[in-house]
């Protein structure tokens, strides 16, 4: 098992709808990323191929078309079997520190055991990453040198 990046950070479907759709924490958290050039968004074609129909079914399938589209500039891209849960195999797969994700089973103490068999990754509420991350502290052991603040908006 590799070791966890700690600047790269797996969404879930729900996050990933959450953000687009309601905002709030998930916005927050993946603002993080967004504003943060050193900071990846890891994302298999499956998780994305997920997020994309809970948009398309809550909103509209033009409006999850346009965000795929866009989505796919953002993310680095992994490949995982197609048996397994796509959060948690693209953190696999991308070497990610973090998953963010809505759901609680999966960030049980039992499910953390479970996952961390087979990844070295923390599930986290996307506010619970906000409330964790810290990309000031990260800068240096990342990136090196001082931390100059956000390099990209999070909004373009």
């Amino acid at each position: 098992m590799d070791e966890p990046r700690p600047a790269r950070v797996v969404a879930d479907a729900d996050v990933l709808a959450a953000d687009l759709l309601c905002g709030g924490d998930a916005r927050e958290a993946l603002d993080i990323v967004r504003a943060h050039s050193w900071v990846s968004l890891i994302a298999s074609d499956p998780l994305l191929a997920d997020a994309r129909a809970v948009v398309a079914r809550l909103a509209d399938p033009a409006l999850a078309d346009d965000w795929r589209e866009r989505v796919d500039d953002l993310r680095v891209r992994v490949d995982h079997p197609s048996r397994d849960h796509p959060a948690l195999a693209s953190a696999a797969a991308g070497d990610a520190a973090h998953v963010l994700s809505f759901d609680d089973s999966l960030r049980t103490a039992r499910a953390g055991m479970r996952i961390r068999e087979h990844v070295a990754t923390s599930v986290k509420h996307p506010r619970g990453f906000c409330g964790l991350f810290d990309p000031e502290k990260l800068h240096p052991t990342v990136v090196g040198g001082d931390y100059p603040g956000p390099d990209r908006d999070p909004r373009a």
